[in-house]
């Protein structure tokens, strides 16, 4: 008999298994906590430091930033969707294996921008030559790749940001995702790159099957469309996985919310009632990004004051209950921050003093005096 699972049980069980429903002890190691989230997006490092801080019941971004860049049991590095995620060191094995596998269009750019699959591999093999052992700037770093491989790589043909960037550029998330090249530490204000130990990647048929269990464990019930869309990878493909690994008897079919969809097989146990509870969550936070339905997770109002056209992630959202609730923006002067909240409905007393203890976590993490404003939003989405 199919299983059946309800939004507030699928949700009930992320949050639990996001370590958002009870925040981890103290001595949970960073990379647990990312590990749980299948990675933490650090397009904007404050953010990444905040989900991985609200998550525990003690870190703070000094934690984050000391297994990053002292401890080296997380890696900044290109993730899903290309984006950059702060990713465990252990797991570059299963990413760097798996994310090369998911097929990839022609790309957005024009004809004579685009490089050839042979060119692409020459890249991202002159970028691992050059960043072993080395933190480079990008322009240093594309001195070495266009001494190693060719003028052409050089070529500022590539649109980006009102300018024009060299040919090589449009290729670095294949490095980072391939485990040829990493964040280093800041020089200054410059970024640089290197290039994470060596390691030995998963075989490629083996890994996106193995990504897609931890999916499911992670953010189950999920379907085809759901993991292709937080993966940015051809729903076709996705289907074809999840078909290979119910012949496999790896994952079952349950009926979540009226559909078929699926889990790791014998993981149907789900909790009830719901989720309780408020969580503020930072930009573009894991669990807002790939928990689905959107519907659910972005009720009525929510989701045209918090989706900003259609992105999740681009605000802060207040979450109550396991559902987005508002927003939120903080200004940081110094030592201080100010935190406005803007509410999309009354909350109640108990959910009050829920968020006001929020406030003061996410002033803890990220190591400032916060102070609590209850009004509209004003700035613009990803501000």
């Amino acid at each position: 008999m199919t299983v059946t699972i309800s939004w507030q049980e699928a949700s009930a069980r992320r949050l639990e298994r996001q370590f958002l429903a009870n925040p981890a002890p103290r001595d949970i190691p960073v990379p647990d906590l990312v590990a749980a989230m299948l990675g933490a997006h650090a397009q904007v490092l404050s953010a990444a430091e905040l989900s991985v801080g609200v998550r525990s019941a003690g870190l703070t971004r000094a934690d984050v930033r000391a297994a990053l860049w002292d401890d080296r049991t997380l890696v900044k590095t290109h993730g899903p969707r290309g984006t950059v995620h702060l990713l465990p060191a252990r797991d570059l094995p299963l990413w760097c294996a798996a994310l090369p596998a998911v097929p990839s269009g022609a790309g957005p750019f024009a004809p004579d921008v685009r490089v050839t699959e042979e060119q692409a591999a020459e890249i991202v093999t002159a970028i691992g030559e050059a960043l072993d052992g080395a933190h480079l700037t990008i322009d240093e770093l594309g001195e070495e790749v266009v001494a190693r491989t060719g003028p052409w790589a050089g070529d500022r043909v590539m649109p980006a940001f009102q300018d024009l960037w060299p040919r090589w550029r449009q290729v670095m998330h294949r490095a980072g995702q391939s485990g040829a090249l990493a964040f280093g530490p800041n020089r200054g204000r410059k970024v640089t790159y290197t290039r994470p130990p060596h390691f030995e990647p998963l075989p490629p048929s083996a890994a996106p099957a193995e990504l897609l269990r931890r999916h499911l464990h992670a953010y189950g019930p999920s379907t085809p469309a759901y993991f292709a869309k937080w993966l940015a990878a051809p729903t076709a493909w996705a289907t074809r996985l999840f078909t290979a690994l119910a012949a496999e008897g790896a994952i079952e079919e349950v009926a979540f919310e009226g559909t078929p969809a699926w889990v790791v097989a014998g993981d149907t146990r789900f909790p009830s009632p719901g989720a309780r509870g408020v969580r503020l969550l930072p930009y573009f936070d894991a669990y807002v990004i790939a928990a689905q339905p959107r519907e659910s997770l972005f009720p009525g109002d929510a989701h045209r004051r918090a989706l900003a056209g259609g992105q999740a992630g681009n605000f802060p959202v207040l979450l109550v209950d396991g559902v987005v609730a508002g927003v939120w923006h903080q200004r940081r002067r110094g030592r201080r921050t100010t935190i406005t909240v803007e509410t999309l409905g009354a909350l109640t007393a108990r959910q009050e003093r829920e968020l006001e203890a929020q406030v003061e976590r996410v002033g803890e993490v990220l190591e400032a005096r916060p102070e609590l404003v209850r009004g509209e939003v004003t700035v613009g989405a990803h501000a």
